[in-house]
């Protein structure tokens, strides 16, 4: 299949049919900055740090990098005033759950982010899904998940499996980012719990 030619920034990209906007820019080396994408597993597009702006058939939205197929002729612009707006309004409200974390203050420099702007309910977690989709994609475990929905969602570790299988693993934990500890934390807890 010949490739097909975008622009991200004003510059011409050449991708394959299939390819996503993250991994055309990532192949010429323009930066989207990311914290729920891994290149071993599916997109996932939770964060939402990856917002780009894109002119297709005539409209201009704004779609998540790391899923977005590339199409012929389209226009991506990875850096305007609305994408710092929304990057930065996504930073803290990540911060609320993650103040500390190295990654998160990072960004929160970069867009001018406020750590502060809303109330702490510090959990470490910004439910970007890595651990979750790493133990089902690659390990195939399912020895994490999410449990509740919307501000009570949690990641939560399956004890009987967990029991078994992620002691000697913890290979998730250097892919959280925010915090491995809290990872350790909730794995300890989840198997304690089922000792009592």
């Amino acid at each position: 299949m010949s490739e097909l030619l975008l622009q991200i920034d004003g510059r011409e990209v050449t991708a394959r049919p299939g390819a996503t906007i993250l991994e055309a820019a990532q192949s010429v080396g323009i930066s989207i900055p990311t914290l729920c994408h891994h290149e071993k597993l599916q997109a996932h597009g939770g964060c939402r740090i990856c917002s780009v702006e894109v002119d297709a058939r005539g409209r201009t939205s704004v779609v998540a990098a790391c899923l977005y197929p590339v199409e012929q002729d389209l226009v991506v612009r990875t850096r305007t005033r609305k994408l710092e707006r929304i990057r930065k309004s996504l930073v803290e409200m990540m911060m609320a759950h993650a103040p500390d974390s190295e990654q998160l203050m990072a960004l929160a420099e970069e867009y001018g982010a406020d750590r502060d702007r809303f109330a702490k309910e510090v959990s470490f977690c910004i439910h970007c899904g890595l651990c979750v989709r790493y133990c089902a994609e690659i390990k195939k475990k399912h020895a994490i998940g999410f449990i509740d929905r919307g501000p009570r969602k949690e990641i939560c570790f399956i004890p009987e499996i967990a029991a078994r299988e992620c002691w000697e693993c913890k290979e998730c934990f250097p892919l959280c980012p925010t915090s491995a500890l809290q990872a350790a934390f909730v794995l300890v807890k989840a198997l304690t719990s089922q000792a009592d």
